[in-house]
């Protein structure tokens, strides 16, 4: 019998080891056939007892009034008397029973019965069978409660003293990794790495001729979503080989010792299927550093060390010449214990990055491949649209695309459905239910296109791509959406101060129109106070400071955090107050641009927010039309024409969707004030 079949039978009675411990049917322990064989001899010895108890001649249920009928006719062959009934024969051999009354005394009976000349028999219950029911009645409760209550945790997955040594490796075999480098895209770097480990699992013998020696490990380094995991199931895809997946959470439970023995079980099986592929994700779970950060026993975990350490010892011992190689993946490779980073262990370590334009193209492309998207869709003003989305970001977008055509009722994905897509992603839901007042909808398209025209008019803006009134998310009553046309890694300080006043200009449209200012633009002072600060603090571009780095807001740790508890800011009382003041200062200089700036466009910042308000939505293009002069503005008369036609067709439309019924009152919106009007998309400066 094969070690499968043998597990699959270990694995209809967890907790038992019929066998004794050993892996096999043979070696000292017990063959499961010679168990079952003596169960079911005990079944038959207790329930051919049980029968010869119970048959006998057929016996008639009776009552005591029939019996004493009997016994005054005379017709009363024998009597069994027992505690609890009365059973008797008549002469012509039928057989009747009675049950007796409670306490029931028995003697004046015996004494009728003698002078009648009717033999009597005492009948006692049988003890043998009295402690076999009295058995199967325990040994069901251990049995129900076996089934319902510890087969039922071991199941699901809780730590149970019955379920120790259980793998919860899943194993892929060669016929069923059907990923191959052609499903990846935008990580040319990384498939290029990875294309060695490939060969080596096809022709090891072509590296082990000259005395090379393929690395242990392969970490795959990157933030969620960029695709570590589609990239190890690609290799072993490519290589043909079987695929064993494990996340390090299944590792490491209640109790001590198991992690390490489950690593051992999974080394066992990776060199017995080689050549083969082992991926461990979310290595940080188990690979986190055993030295915290006040020292070896400050955030330490027994149950962790143990299984990190186990880890460790495998990966020492482990023949990379067997076919075997180890991959792994996490998102926090600074918490990784040194001692896993080391040559010899995890000694290649492969960044996959978040994609840039071309790689967002070709990710589109790809999850593309299965929907059916319109011609006229341009796949590379959608990645330029996308500046910091992963491939999980991607692949979102496309399928929220799709299920939008589904939802309108088309037969093909088009450029609309990809653009609310992006904007559903990046902003949220439209939410067309909250019903602005005329006066808040003039305030709101004034504020965005103040932040629009100061974008037209810098030189180192993103072009503007669309520009909304349409609430969306939690917060955001307008959107104010750049373009980027390339990616970018650094930024100069001219591009810092124009994000500046591009963060402003829709507070400054305010005061301009208004002479006064409201809460909307809480968000965009919160995103200009940060630029300027990390222009001040962190990249030297204050004269007053000079070039001097205090680290991120004036703290020593990269996140902005303390590093140790009582630690302070690198940077005196003074120093703290020179920042202050230099951060109002280009704070200021921005607004002040801003209001230049608005103040020069005035008669189109008035007349192009009229447009905004009516139409809600206006492109790029058209806009950036308007402001050359190249397409004329609507006249209000235009405009109200344009609204009359919209209401005319929403209210046919609606009068052939929704049917006859009750009139539909509409609620009126909250009252509440807005957190911030104008949310903008460019990314942040660092």
């Amino acid at each position: 019998m094969s070690d499968n079949q043998g597990g699959n039978r270990r694995g209809r009675w967890q907790g038992f080891d019929f066998q004794g411990g050993s892996s096999g049917g043979q070696g000292g322990g017990r063959s499961p056939r010679r168990l079952s064989l003596f169960v079911i001899v005990g079944a038959l010895v207790v329930v051919a007892i049980l029968f010869t108890n119970s048959v006998g001649r057929t016996q008639q249920s009776a009552t005591l009034n029939n019996f004493y009928n009997a016994l005054q006719e005379r017709q009363l062959k024998d009597v069994a008397i027992a505690p609890d009934s009365i059973t008797w024969t008549l002469k012509d051999d039928r057989v009747f029973k009675a049950t007796l009354p409670t306490n029931f005394q028995t003697q004046d009976l015996v004494a009728q019965l003698a002078s009648a000349n009717v033999p009597v028999a005492g009948k006692q219950p049988s003890a043998l069978v009295g402690f076999i029911i009295q058995a199967v009645i325990w040994i069901a409760l251990i049995a129900l409660l076996w089934f319902f209550l510890i087969r039922r945790m071991a199941g699901g997955g809780a730590a149970s003293a019955l379920n120790l040594g259980k793998n919860r490796v899943k194993i892929y075999d060669r016929k069923e990794m059907k990923t191959t480098f052609s499903d990846v895209a935008g990580l040319d770097e990384a498939v290029e790495e990875l294309r060695e480990i490939v060969e080596f699992l096809k022709t090891p013998k072509k590296y082990q001729r000259l005395g090379g020696r393929i690395p242990k490990g392969v970490l795959l380094l990157g933030p969620p979503g960029c695709g570590k995991t589609l990239l190890a199931r690609a290799v072993a895809g490519e290589a043909a080989v079987p695929f064993f997946y494990m996340s390090g959470s299944e590792f490491v439970e209640m109790f001590v010792g198991l992690g390490a023995a489950r690593v051992r079980e999974l080394f066992q099986q990776a060199k017995e299927k080689a050549p083969c592929l082992v991926f461990l994700d979310e290595l940080d779970t188990i690979g986190k550093s055993r030295a915290g950060a006040l020292g070896g026993s400050f955030g330490s975990h027994d149950e962790r060390e143990q299984t990190l350490n186990q880890l460790l010892v495998e990966m020492d011992g482990f023949d990379t010449s067997k076919g075997v190689i180890l991959m792994a993946a996490t998102n926090r490779a600074d918490v990784l214990d040194p001692a896993l980073l080391r040559p010899g262990r995890f000694d290649r370590q492969v960044v996959v990055d978040r994609p840039d334009l071309r790689g967002r193209e070709a990710i589109l492309k790809v999850h593309a491949r299965g929907v059916a998207v319109d011609k006229a869709v341009d796949l590379r003003i959608l990645a330029s649209r996308t500046p910091g989305f992963t491939g999980a970001d991607l692949a979102n977008v496309v399928n929220e695309a799709a299920l939008l055509a589904a939802r309108r009722e088309k037969n093909s994905v088009g450029m609309d459905e990809l653009e609310e897509a992006i904007d559903r992603t990046v902003a949220g839901l439209e939410r067309k239910s909250r019903v602005m007042s005329d006066k808040e909808k003039v305030r709101v398209a004034t504020h965005e296109m103040g932040h629009a025209l100061v974008g037209l008019r810098l030189k180192n803006i993103d072009p503007v791509h669309r520009v909304t009134i349409i609430p969306r998310g939690a917060g955001a009553l307008g959107i104010t959406m750049v373009r980027p046309l390339e990616d970018r890694y650094l930024m100069t300080e001219p591009e810092l101060l124009d994000r500046l006043a591009f963060a402003l200009g829709g507070r400054t449209a305010e005061e301009v129109v208004f002479d006064e200012i409201s809460t909307g633009a809480a968000d965009d002072l919160l995103k200009a106070t940060e630029i300027a600060r990390a222009m001040v603090v962190e990249f030297g571009m204050s004269p007053a400071l000079g070039p001097l780095s205090f680290g991120r807001d004036g703290f020593g740790s990269n996140t902005g955090r303390f590093l140790f508890p009582g630690q302070g800011p690198e940077m005196s009382e003074q120093t703290a107050k020179l920042v202050d003041e230099e951060v109002g200062r280009l704070v200021n200089e921005a607004h002040d641009r801003a209001g230049e700036i608005l103040r020069k466009d005035r008669d189109l910042l008035d007349r192009l927010s009229k447009v905004l308000v009516e139409r809600e939505v206006i492109d790029g293009k058209a806009l950036s039309d308007y402001v050359e002069g190249r397409v004329p503005i609507p006249t209000h008369d235009e405009l109200a024409k344009e609204s009359a036609e919209r209401r005319s067709e929403n209210g046919q439309a609606a009068s052939k969707s929704v049917p006859s019924g009750p009139d539909i009152v509409a609620g009126t919106a909250d009252d509440g004030i807005p957190s911030g009007l104008g949310e903008e998309v460019p990314a942040r400066p660092d």
